[in-house]
């Protein structure tokens, strides 16, 4: 058995500015890790976030530090151990379930013991921006059903009558991504809730969220920047309704299986969302996605173009990936 592992830096331009609470952005900066082995080859793609600390350089070193494991035949328990959950465990682990899928000749849910992945509905997700620009975004984006709305604090309560009243038939959730306090989060809640808001995503900073336990919740309240991995739900109990699994966060595939597990045991409800990445990002989501009660994986669709193949979108609906995708 012979391995070769390869890494690459890749940036995707996006379709236009990307804004949040903590700064905008034009382009998308991801890893690549392809695992090559007796002909076939697995991919993952990650996202290094600099809110966790993370640098592509930082990844690329710790990718580079499990070089040895992986291309002596270690597998994804090794791997588990040998990195901490963030990015770089998300990309090799992909890669590693990728290339076992391709090896086998099966799909990555077949080996996960998974049933067989159904298209589901995404969320589009709407910059923050004065309340007449995320109007004229939500017009346009109106058809859609799910709407996200990045928020930031102040003016926010404006912004999602604006994103309500130019989007009547859209659900809406919003990502407050650690920018409100508590003061804010009791004015907004009872008024998000007669807007028909579905969903607050990370109200307050994740070294705060002690707070949100025992106060009023008008609004489902989900963990974001508070839930990495499993090691995470004792924190989050009475705090959250919900939790936001992502891949980069967990450092896998591996761990993003085993927090939907013990979420749903533990009563949560579940969403699964994404870094502004591809393709190669979204298809293992995808497959943590099934059950979830919100699905976030519209990364591709903000991007100026996606991976070639790519997931098949038809408006929101995203279509389980192909084999030549990942998986």
């Amino acid at each position: 058995m012979t391995r070769a592992l390869s890494v690459a830096r890749e940036v995707w331009p996006l379709r236009g500015a990307f804004r949040i609470s903590r700064g905008a952005k034009t382009e998308a900066v991801v890893v690549v890790a392809r695992i090559a082995q007796d002909g076939a080859a697995g991919a993952g793609e990650c996202v290094p976030y600099a809110r966790y600390g993370e640098t592509v350089e930082s990844v690329l070193a710790q990718i580079e530090s499990a070089r040895a494991l992986i291309e002596r035949g270690g597998g994804r328990d090794e791997l588990q151990r040998a990195l901490p959950a963030g990015a770089a465990r998300n990309a090799l682990d992909c890669a590693l379930w990728d290339l076992e899928a391709k090896r086998a000749g099966k799909r990555v849910w077949q080996l996960a013991g998974m049933s067989a992945p159904q298209t589901l509905t995404t969320a589009y997700t709407l910059s923050v921006d004065e309340p007449e620009k995320m109007a004229e975004a939500a017009r346009a984006a109106a058809h859609r059903p799910l709407l996200k709305l990045k928020l930031t604090g102040a003016g926010d309560l404006a912004r999602v009558e604006a994103v309500r009243k130019a989007a009547p038939g859209s659900r809406l959730i919003v990502d407050a991504n650690e920018a409100w306090d508590e003061a804010l989060f009791d004015t907004l809640s009872p008024q998000l809730a007669n807007l028909g808001v579905d969903l607050i995503e990370q109200p307050l900073h994740a070294d705060r969220d002690a707070k949100l336990a025992g106060r009023e919740h008008p609004v489902a309240v989900c963990a974001d920047e508070s839930c990495h991995d499993t090691s995470s739900l004792p924190h989050v109990a009475g705090r959250y309704e919900a939790v936001n699994i992502k891949l980069d966060k967990t450092g896998g595939f591996t761990e993003a299986l085993a927090l939907r597990k013990a979420a749903f045991a533990a009563g949560y409800r579940v969403m699964v969302g994404c870094m502004v990445a591809t393709s190669l990002s979204m298809g293992p989501a995808h497959l943590i996605a099934q059950g979830a009660a919100w699905v976030d994986l519209d990364g591709p669709l903000l991007l100026s173009h996606d991976r070639d193949p790519g997931l098949r979108f038809e408006g929101s609906r995203v279509h389980p990936p192909d084999a030549e995708v990942w998986g």
